[in-house]
């Protein structure tokens, strides 16, 4: 992978793991999902998870309190979540490719 190729890679893992903390997923149930769900290592899932952590300790501070069950999603909504964004991330990637290509986004009117 060039340079750009892995930033790319690691900006889409940042990205998928907030919409982990979104659904208020740990760390390894956000590592098990990528790894199941989007084929990331769990090993990557983990780096990128940590230097979040890093740069952000208060969030991750307040984040890491206990919470009760009925605030927590079960695995078949969290199963469903994860392929819910999955499938908007690669749409998301192929609309964007497929704007660059064509050179009008989806917005674009053409009366103007």
């Amino acid at each position: 992978m060039g340079d750009s190729s892995s930033a790319s890679y690691i900006h889409m893992v940042h990205h998928l793991i907030e919409k982990c903390l979104i659904f208020r997923m740990s760390k390894e149930e956000c590592m098990e999902a990528l790894s199941k769900h989007a084929n990331i290592k769990p090993v990557i899932t983990s780096t990128v998870w940590n230097q979040l952590e890093k740069e952000n300790k208060e969030f991750f501070e307040e984040y890491v309190q206990p919470q009760s069950k009925d605030d927590r999603m079960s695995q078949e909504e969290t199963n469903q979540m994860i392929q819910k964004i999955i499938s908007s991330s690669d749409s998301t990637s192929k609309d964007s490719h497929h704007d660059i290509n064509d050179g009008a986004g989806e917005h674009s009117n053409p009366n103007v």
